[in-house]
């Protein structure tokens, strides 16, 4: 009889070791052990296809990475000054500022041409207007722009460009206004240069709005335009 109770106490605690080892887990696992390890490959493209330092090109966030060996931006900017790498702006001092009678025999309006030669020593870049008044017995006349769309020029160092200003010429008979001189400012420029008047001695007197005197782009040289 005691073997026979013995064994059956033995049983009873195999079975409740079982029991134990069920409820940690029906893996065989014990509570708290890791998983095993997922053999899954991850979905191609996705997060832990290509990390930034295995040469995918990429950056964590999926840009393209920046360039850092370059620098945006126009070498002549439309929108800006017009100057081009290594070629600053053309200064009132580094040009020589000359006037010429342009008149063509016929046309109905006088032409000065005014000529721009690059006397600094180095290339340079030249846009838009000049500013261009006529000093008159009656006062300083500003020349109103024609209107024509700006384009950025580089000139070459002892080189030209012109522009021309147009008038009335005075056909009434009467005196009309006297010219005594021309003031012309480089474009960009606030240094304006006092030259001799070339052109006819007098235009015609005008009651209308706005100046008859019309001054063109700079490079558009001839007959103002």
């Amino acid at each position: 009889m005691r073997v026979h109770k013995l064994t059956l106490t033995t049983a009873l605690v195999v079975a409740a070791g079982l029991s134990l080892t069920a409820c940690n887990g029906d893996d065989g696992t014990g509570q708290g052990a890791p998983p095993p390890a997922s053999t899954t490959p991850s979905p191609a493209g996705g997060p832990d296809a290509a990390g930034p330092d295995q040469g995918d090109g990429k950056t964590p966030t999926g840009r393209p990475p920046t360039d850092q060996g370059t620098t945006g931006g126009n070498s002549t900017g439309g929108g800006g000054t017009g100057e081009e790498a290594g070629a600053g702006r053309c200064r009132t001092g580094d040009l020589e500022i000359t006037a010429t009678d342009n008149t063509i025999e016929g046309d109905p309006d006088g032409t000065v041409v005014v000529q721009l030669k690059n006397s600094g020593g180095r290339d340079c870049v030249v846009s838009g207007y000049a500013g261009v008044d006529l000093r008159t017995d009656a006062g300083s006349l500003s020349a109103k722009r024609t209107g024509a769309q700006t384009t950025p020029i580089t000139l070459k160092s002892g080189k030209s460009t012109a522009f021309g200003i147009t008038y009335p010429v005075n056909r009434t008979g009467g005196s009309g206004v006297r010219v005594t001189g021309l003031l012309v400012t480089p474009p960009n420029e606030t240094k304006t240069v006092a030259l001799a008047w070339p052109g006819a001695a007098t235009l015609p007197v005008t009651e209308g709005p706005g100046s008859p005197v019309k001054v063109g782009l700079v490079g558009s040289a001839g007959q103002g335009g």
